[in-house]
């Protein structure tokens, strides 16, 4: 039996891509993934993760990568409440890891607070019948799902790695991250606005351009 693993990782960032990573592995081969060590991707330093995802993709049947721009994201969340269409944006790309795939059955960390929803919409996607497993907190319970959150996770930080290196140091690019606050708003003072890689629908960096705008009302 064919088994896969679906995770995401730049969920919540507001600079770069949401990044949906799915492998493929034959039912026989799961113990080697915990043999591996593989674990939920976000328990791992960055160096552990590098060397793991290396092993995974060596290991794999297959390992596919769907990634969602800032602009698309955008697109689909400013039509209506976000979490409801970003949840609807991931399951859709979740289906595409899958079909690309073609498993047996997919165990996904499911992003909707219903389990079952999530599912179903995924499954809404598919041209095709697969058994679907759609949990919270996947990527702690299945190592198949560990192993997608990793190489998710990876692939994200090489996006990442990359715009940092055109544009510098933007922290890691969470609304957390004073650095990446700190660089939002010096995009709008030199750029008047935000450069392509940033979601520009997100809370904290509209909450930036009204204050932003409001403060330039104030001194005209």
């Amino acid at each position: 039996m064919l088994v896969a693993g679906v995770d995401d990782a730049g969920r919540g960032s507001v600079i770069g891509p949401l990044v949906i990573a799915g492998i493929l592995v034959d039912e026989n081969d799961l113990p080697k993934l915990v043999q591996l060590g593989v674990k939920d991707s976000k328990l791992l330093s960055p160096a552990r993760r590098e060397k793991l995802a290396a092993e995974i993709r060596r290991m794999a049947k297959k390992h596919v990568f769907v990634k969602l721009s800032p602009a698309e994201i955008d697109k689909v969340v400013e039509k209506g409440r976000k979490l409801h269409r970003l949840n609807w944006l991931e399951a859709q790309a979740m289906a595409k890891v899958i079909e690309l795939l073609k498993p047996d059955v997919a165990y996904v960390d499911a992003s909707d607070v219903l389990e079952e929803r999530f599912k179903q919409q995924i499954m809404e996607f598919l041209p095709f019948k697969v058994e679907i497993v759609s949990e919270h907190k996947a990527d702690r319970k299945y190592p198949v799902v560990s192993a997608a959150s990793i190489i998710a996770k990876v692939e994200r930080d090489r996006e990442i790695a990359e715009l940092k290196a055109k544009y510098g140091d933007f922290g890691c690019g969470y609304p957390t991250d004073p650095k990446t606050i700190e660089f939002l708003n010096r995009c709008l003072e030199t750029l008047k606005g935000y450069p392509e890689f940033v979601r520009k629908s997100w809370k904290p960096a509209k909450k930036l351009k009204r204050e932003k705008a409001s403060h330039q009302t104030r001194l005209a």
